[in-house]
């Protein structure tokens, strides 16, 4: 199975553990995404990747379970040469444990994000909590990425309930982008049950726990089960309902103070270096890319050619050592202001 990669950043190296609804080209310029790619690649060198079956990794595959997430995990973490962070949001953060304890020579923290450690079937405790893991199983077969907009609508409120209209139309036109429905409802069956509670009390490397306090995808409590379960977890609160933090809520800051704390980091003047060597022109350039202009854009408000421009983007591709024009934009994102 071909697994789609990006890195970003430098620095420490962070490792996001995949999930849901993520696209490796799309999300350096979406509105869910985007900080989140700014800020985990401005410290730091960021390693993100495409569940299988979504994004740009492959599509039709034939083993969709947790032990082929963990095996794509550690096909990602292979080359690797240092130990790192690994970022587990949702269901990634049981797929964290799982790797942590299996290598726990390569793992050097664990920041765990809305996450859990038993899926919503797992956890039921009565058939009215089954039927609900059941149902929404089978709405997504019917409305995953569009037709039943009724659908859309409820699986959206989950993760951005407190969304700006451009944020939650965004997240519906993802899910046609990401997956198929049935893949998407194969991913879901498998990630609702999900069990790593008895690997919780051998966790043995720093861990930073987040979770919104009104999480309408995975109640709070879960959060603070891994917490209470982990030995010398910190637990950070946020007043958010988000599942998936916006960039406009306090929480989001709350969010980065704490993670910055956390997180080894590279200095600001070793983040100058990687763009010290750019001309005023160059970073004009830059700078349009960043905002998503395209070539003829970009050559009409600079008053040059497109040849001259797409010939400054090559030497930015080199320069910045990146390969795509959305990891161009992530590097001018994660550059320190000033």
């Amino acid at each position: 199975t071909r697994i789609a990669t990006a890195m970003s950043g430098s620095g420490p190296t962070v490792v996001r553990v995949a999930h849901w609804l993520t696209h490796v080209s799309h999300d350096p310029v979406s509105p869910v995404w985007r900080h989140w790619v700014e800020e985990f690649s401005s410290q730091n060198r960021l390693l993100r990747y495409d569940l299988r079956g979504c994004g740009l990794s492959d599509r039709e595959v034939p083993d969709i379970s947790f032990d082929a997430w963990l095996a794509d995990l550690e096909a990602v973490t292979e080359g690797l040469t240092e130990p790192f962070t690994l970022v587990g949001m949702s269901q990634g953060g049981a797929l964290s444990i799982a790797y942590a304890l299996k290598y726990p020579e390569r793992v050097e923290r664990l920041v765990l994000i809305g996450a859990y450690a038993k899926g919503a079937r797992a956890r039921a405790k009565s058939d009215q909590e089954l039927l609900e893991a059941e149902t929404l199983t089978n709405l997504m077969r019917l409305g995953w990425g569009g037709g039943l907009n009724a659908f859309n609508q409820v699986f959206t409120n989950l993760f951005i309930p407190e969304g700006s209209s451009e944020q939650q139309s965004w997240w519906q036109t993802l899910e046609q982008l990401t997956a198929s429905a049935e893949t998407a409802a194969q991913t879901f069956e498998v990630l609702q049950k999900i069990d790593v509670l008895g690997l919780l009390e051998k966790v043995a490397v720093p861990t930073l726990i987040f979770h919104a306090r009104h999480d309408a995808r995975v109640p709070f409590a879960e959060g603070q089960r891994l917490a209470s379960w982990i030995p010398n977890a910190q637990f950070v609160p946020l007043e958010s309902a988000n599942h998936v933090l916006l960039a406009d809520e306090p929480a989001w800051d709350t969010f980065k103070a704490s993670l910055r704390s956390f997180l080894p980091q590279t200095s600001t003047a070793e983040a100058h270096l990687e763009t010290n060597s750019l001309t005023p022109a160059e970073r004009a350039v830059l700078d349009l890319v960043a905002r998503g202009l395209g070539n003829s854009e970009i050559a009409s408000s600079l008053n040059k050619s497109e040849k001259t421009v797409r010939n400054q983007i090559s030497i930015l591709f080199e320069k910045l050592g990146v390969h795509t024009r959305a990891e161009l934009i992530v590097r001018v994102l994660s550059a320190p202001q000033g």
